[in-house]
């Protein structure tokens, strides 16, 4: 009986491992197939050029889990956490049988569960699968799954699931996440402490969060410190020093550079994990920050935006939309670098270009900038309403005079010139789609930022006006740029503009640069460019509103010159073309010594008022009621006329306020509301605009 009982015995022994198999691999099969769809999802990341983080979004259940490879985690990282875990990973199949054994063998010893015996492999069947209960069921499920994950995927997916699904509190999964929001860095170089925290958080995400358990969150770090010092993993002045770090108590904020671009991005591939933009994010992040300290210092409710291009290739290096993504007062949600806005004169440079390349003029060519009639009621007049006489192209364009660039507007023909622009890739807006006239030349039309900028690569180009192209392997094919004018008008040119005096901040001859202010000081601008880069700047409100002061000289070409400088470098200026003529206006060909405007007609421009616009809101400060009657004669509306004979009488709802033979005066008013500003010159000539006062 007891041989046979001992035989009975051995092949219960011998059959029970088969029967836990076959009933383990039955229990497998009527598992339904693993899905990793939601375990694949992850958060979509917009990069610059170099695979730095621009901006992150959460994933469609406002989840942070950003992608991540364990070759972009720090080494010491990945050995404590297997220190910590699962220091057999490398080695089992998923579940890790000596574990299991200890687990049980100290749960019998102490009728209770000291420590579950889960391998990493088996932490990710569960964040793939999650279940609300925790039971033996649930457990053995787990171990099916990672045996499965291991089969399916290997040790390297797998563990790299772990880095992208791991819990860190709250919305942050995925060691990525939680780096740049407790440490404000990527996990490539992490301390041995904050190496350690991560390690620790995902046992018990909620409780040790650092930003509300911190004393929590560090004893856990300072236990994996210990077990990583027991390893070898850390000398005892390395676990010391770790131990020594703060705990961080602040979860920040994801980074959220270029983020008009980043939503343009993700909108146009929105199943896209990762897009790689041609930015540069350090230049991209310091232009931001000059566009923000700019408008504060320029006034309130003004916004700014630049664009720098890459004049190789039409690349979009920086993009900066507004003074403040975040920053409601200034509608910095707006971006303005695709807003369309009117240039001022900031378009002459391309008359003149059109006016070089057709014979009509030269740089030295005389132009008269006098009170000139080009129509029955066009007579521009200048920005400081003077005249300078008998100028050459070249001090017209760098003086930025009106006459003399509609004069060559005249020459070249406004519709052509539009033609030339827009077949070269512009976007140009007429007033209600009104045929091309002359105040064309003086910004007469409206575009965008970005265009503006592509015109002037064009010229920084030899006259090749490049495509844009801001998202990584999407460049423009080689040679497929359009051309805005002739190698030896562009040259002319960025010549005459190299010339044009700077603002006060900069040293004069370093760039190409022209500023415009468009019809009642609404937008300024600024652009500028040698061989390198372009630049182009615009300042105002993204309302529209008329701001006075607002001229693209004074506002808009500081940033432009700080922009340059912060690009780096000195600037470079293209070579000048073999058959550029360089000569004096005596010596040029007789036609080209003057420019022939031909029975044009000369004497006053038409009165008008130059400001404030018809329509403007003016804002005093009187829309409070506690401020009516506190405004000085300083703070009142500048009045301000062109044209017309003086004296000057202006009115305001019928009643005059003054009597000038100055084109400029002050109107203080006594309240805030509706009022019509009126004007009247020596020759009964009238103009007048309504205006809001608040």
């Amino acid at each position: 009986m007891r041989g046979g009982g001992s035989r009975l015995l051995l092949q219960v022994c011998a059959v029970l491992p088969l029967v836990c198999l076959l009933a383990l691999w039955t229990y497998a099969q009527s598992l339904p197939p693993l899905d990793l769809t939601a375990a694949r999802a992850r958060s979509a990341v917009i990069l610059d050029r170099s695979g730095a983080l621009l901006r992150p979004f959460a994933t469609t259940d406002g989840r942070w889990r950003l992608p991540v490879t364990a070759d972009a985690v720090d080494p010491r990282y990945l050995a404590m956490l297997r220190a910590f875990e699962d220091r057999r990973f490398a080695h089992h199949i998923g579940i890790d049988p000596l574990a299991v054994l200890r687990a049980a063998a100290q749960g019998l010893g102490r009728g209770r569960i000291v420590s579950g015996g889960s391998t990493l492999s088996m932490q990710v069947a569960r964040l793939v699968e999650p279940r609300a209960k925790r039971s033996v069921e649930a457990k053995l499920r787990q171990a099916v799954r990672a045996v499965e994950l291991e089969r399916r995927l290997g040790k390297a997916q797998v563990l790299e699931l772990y880095l992208a699904l791991a819990p860190f509190g709250g919305s942050l999964e995925g060691i990525r996440a939680a780096s740049l929001a407790y440490f404000g860095r990527e996990p490539a170089r992490l301390t041995a402490g904050q190496a350690a925290l991560l390690v620790a958080l995902p046992q018990s995400p909620e409780t040790r969060r650092p930003d509300r358990f911190p004393e929590r969150a560090r004893a856990a770090r300072d236990r994996v410190i210990d077990i990583a010092h027991r390893n070898g993993l850390l000398g005892d002045g390395e676990a010391a020093s770790a131990k020594a770090e703060p705990v961080p108590t602040i979860r920040l904020s994801f980074p959220m550079v270029a983020a008009h671009a980043a939503e343009e991005a993700l909108a146009a591939n929105p199943t896209a994990p990762i897009i790689g933009l041609t930015l540069d994010g350090r230049l991209q992040a310091s232009l931001e920050a000059l566009a923000a300290e700019r408008a504060v210092a320029a006034g309130p409710a003004l916004s700014a935006a630049i664009v720098v291009l890459d004049n190789r290739d039409g690349r979009v290096i920086a993009r900066v939309g507004s003074a403040g993504y975040l920053d409601a007062s200034r509608r910095g949600a707006i971006d303005m670098s695709r807003a369309i806005r009117s240039p001022g004169s900031a378009l002459k440079p391309f008359v003149y270009a059109m006016a070089f390349d057709g014979g009509i003029a030269h740089p030295e060519t005389l132009i008269e900038d006098r009170p000139s009639r080009f129509s029955a009621s066009y007579a521009p007049e200048n920005f400081d309403l003077t005249f300078q006489g008998t100028v050459t192209a070249r001090r017209a364009l760098q003086q930025s005079l009106n006459v003399p660039a509609v004069a060559l507007m005249e020459a070249v023909g406004p519709a052509r010139f539009v033609a030339l622009l827009r077949n070269a890739g512009a976007d140009l807006r007429l007033p209600q789609e009104a045929a091309p006239g002359l105040p064309v030349a003086l910004g007469g039309l409206s575009l965008t930022l970005t265009d503006l900028a592509r015109l002037y690569a064009g010229l920084a180009r030899g006259g090749d006006m490049p495509p844009t192209a801001w998202e990584t392997g999407s460049g423009p094919p080689p040679g497929s740029g359009r051309p805005i004018a002739g190698d030896v008008a562009a040259w002319y040119v960025a010549d005459i503009l190299r010339g044009t005096p700077p603002p006060d901040n900069a040293l004069p001859g370093r760039i190409a640069y022209k500023t415009g202010t468009s019809y009642g000081y609404r937008d300024a601008w600024a652009v500028g460019f040698d061989r390198r880069i372009t630049v182009a700047v615009w300042v105002g409100r993204p309302d529209g509103a008329a701001v006075m002061g607002l001229v693209g000289r004074l506002v808009a070409a500081p940033i432009l010159f700080d922009a340059f400088a912060r690009y780096g470098g000195e600037p470079i200026a293209d070579p000048r073309p073999a058959d550029a003529l360089l000569a004096a206006n005596p010596d040029l060909p007789p036609p080209l010594r003057r420019l022939d405007r031909g029975g044009a007609q000369e004497g006053p421009a038409a009165l008008r008022i130059a400001y404030p616009p018809d329509g403007a809101r003016v804002d005093l400060g009187l829309a409070n009621p506690a401020a009516r009657g506190a405004v000085s004669e300083g703070d009142g509306v500048i009045l301000k006329a062109s044209g017309g004979v003086p004296p000057l009488t202006w009115m305001i709802d019928g009643m005059p306020v003054a009597r000038t033979s100055r084109r400029q005066s002050v109107w203080t008013p006594e309240g805030a509301g509706f009022a019509r500003i009126s004007v009247l010159d020596a020759t009964g000539a009238s103009d007048s605009v309504a205006v809001r006062i608040e």
